[in-house]
């Protein structure tokens, strides 16, 4: 296997880590990792969510699920499991055998931005002219230790929001711009270990740093290009797929880069998730294969 990184972080890659049933396909979107190891691959075929082990063994996979854009996906301090359906506008919680346990947002609900509404395309941030409440094409999600849920609300809208726990709208923030608090294209949130909210502004190249309120913290703009998200692990090591570029950094819980590799091959990589021995899995293209694929990194 490939070893990348650097002195301080490096990995063997596994290109070869998913192991499908005989005849599946599943261009995959995101992954996320609960606190048993599983992995849950969220994809655009017929079987959105399959669920494997560390190893890469198909263990499972949700019946009937029906999402019209699969996006993202992330695993709760409790083991729910979060769904951004894009283009139907929706955050879903779930449990981790697929029962539905809340819906944020309606279905098909799109909110005045200044975008064309009738168009669904990865490109309609270009045309926002103003902040909308939610949802216009969400893209990513993350769960505080409070229960509180934070959605980057980006492809058609300039915000991140806040709900609590039931789905109740708190409060948002943004507008579209490239200055603080403003973005293009919030493509990813995470919550710090200390309760920062980390807004990855795809189209800015860069990650905001927010306090829970919306206040403006830092930025991160360490070189990135088109940061799809940041996922931490236990030390806050930030592990990004930068979309635009194509490469993989990883960095420091105060944003500094302590490795990068990749290339204009692996170009439109996507989700980040990693599990409790420090395995690290990246959504990205692999050459040879057709869509994206869940890689896994493992720690040396």
């Amino acid at each position: 296997m490939v070893r990348v990184g650097s002195d301080e972080r490096s990995f063997t890659v596994d290109s070869n880590w998913e192991k499908l049933p005989s005849g599946w396909e599943a261009p995959m979107a995101a992954v996320a990792v609960d606190s048993r190891d599983r992995v849950y691959g969220f994809n655009r075929g017929p079987n959105k969510v399959i669920i494997f082990d560390k190893e890469g063994n198909y263990l499972d996979h949700w019946e009937d699920s029906d999402f019209i854009f699969p996006h993202a996906i992330y695993a709760d301090h409790a083991d729910n499991i979060w769904i951004v359906d894009r283009d139907a506008g929706q955050v879903l919680k779930y449990t981790p055998e697929g029962e539905l346990l809340l819906s944020i947002g309606e279905k098909g609900y799109r909110s005045d931005t200044g975008a064309d509404n009738s168009v669904f395309t990865s490109d309609g941030f270009k045309d926002v002219t103003h902040a909308g409440e939610p949802f216009n094409l969400p893209a990513g999600v993350a769960v505080a230790p409070s229960g509180d849920v934070f959605v980057a609300d980006g492809y058609a809208n300039c915000r991140v929001h806040r709900f609590d726990s039931q789905g109740n709208h708190i409060l948002s923030w943004g507008e579209p711009g490239n200055g603080e608090g403003q973005f293009m294209l919030p493509h990813g949130v995470s919550i710090a270990s200390d309760g920062t909210v980390l807004v990855s502004d795809r189209e800015n190249d860069r990650i905001q740093a927010f306090d829970q309120t919306g206040n403006f913290l830092s930025e991160w703009a360490t070189d990135l290009i088109g940061p799809a998200l940041v996922w931490q692990d236990s030390v806050g090591q930030g592990f990004v797929p930068e979309h635009n570029g194509g490469n993989f950094s990883v960095l420091s819980s105060e944003g500094g880069r302590i490795a990068r590799w990749g290339g204009e091959q692996y170009i439109s990589c996507h989700g980040a998730a990693g599990d409790s021995e420090g395995g690290i899995y990246f959504v990205q293209p692999v050459t040879g294969l057709i869509g994206r694929h869940i890689v896994k990194y493992i720690p040396e």
